[in-house]
């Protein structure tokens, strides 16, 4: 498909040197790097859908732990180790 892009004179400089250094055209140059981008685009995208694991098991405080008390937390913690 044909397009018609408006891009900065120093970039297209840059590119189509590249293009020339790496004996390819500036239309392949184009096509690699928007594909690069959608591919990194795609990959941040399934990062961010990672499921957080919850634990399921039994159990739960010890008896006469005041679960709103940090204090109490930490001690209990503490006294563990």
């Amino acid at each position: 498909m044909k397009t018609t892009l408006d891009i900065n004179d120093s970039l297209l400089t840059n590119a189509k040197a590249l293009a020339a250094q790496q004996q390819t055209s500036l239309t392949r140059l184009i096509e690699e790097g928007l594909q690069l981008r959608l591919r990194t685009s795609h990959a941040a995208t399934k990062a961010t859908k990672r499921k957080i694991p919850v634990f399921k098991g039994r159990g739960g405080m010890v008896a006469g732990l005041d679960p709103c008390s940090n204090k109490a937390l930490l001690d209990a913690a503490d006294n563990d180790a």
